[in-house]
């Protein structure tokens, strides 16, 4: 546990107008010590500031909010994922999902998935959030791109598959069961790939342009 400051003792600041990478670091590492003693909920940028030692001016000028600094934890907790095996489109699905559920869960020892319930809740009335929301999504979500085109040279796809389309009708359910506190078992993470399985194959996710 970080000890607690005074307000008289030294305070981190940001080198201009580049953020410092050490009170970044303080910061992210303050959130999460918070958040692991008092929760989401209770978490102030007050609170943050004081743990992190850092100026307050200093952290609402690099995190509007906390939401903000929840988002940057989510960008640096990353899954490492194996380049796809290639074997089968199943076998990518399931290790990819069960390695981003697992992130989600905290598996390494972040609770990933509170902080990404809280930002999409937040991200309704913060668009700058929002939008920093859907650039984080877009880049976590390269493997899965890579997955399915690879699956779709092998022919396990149907020529033509909109591939944006695609990882939403893939991801969908996982977020669907992230945002209502309910991860997925490994068996129902397989069923789970089946039946997203059975409509990929079947065109669901194809371009509508190709289909008319």
């Amino acid at each position: 546990m970080t000890a607690q400051v005074t307000p008289q003792q030294e305070t981190r600041t940001s080198v201009g107008a580049r953020r410092s990478e050490a009170t970044e670091a303080a910061v992210l590492e303050a959130f999460a010590t918070l958040l692991d003693e008092v929760g989401y909920a209770a978490i102030t940028m007050e609170a943050v500031a004081k743990q992190a030692r850092a100026g307050k001016a200093t952290l609402y000028r690099w995190w509007p909010t906390k939401a903000h600094i929840a988002l940057s934890l989510i960008s640096k907790a990353k899954v490492e994922i194996a380049p796809p095996a290639g074997v089968s489109l199943r076998d990518d699905l399931i290790d990819y999902l069960s390695r981003m559920i697992g992130l989600w869960r905290g598996d390494a020892g972040l609770p990933v998935g509170v902080l990404v319930r809280h930002c999409y809740a937040e991200a309704w009335s913060d668009p700058e959030l929002a939008e920093a929301l859907q650039a984080e999504r877009r880049e976590r979500w390269t493997m899965l791109n890579d997955i399915l085109q690879a699956a779709m040279a092998r022919g396990e796809l149907p020529t033509g598959t909109d591939l944006a389309r695609a990882k939403d009708f893939v991801m969908s359910w996982p977020i669907y069961l992230l945002m209502t506190d309910r991860l997925p078992s490994p068996e129902e993470i397989a069923r789970m790939v089946d039946d997203t399985l059975g409509g990929l194959r079947s065109g669901s996710s194809r371009h509508p342009s190709r289909d008319t």
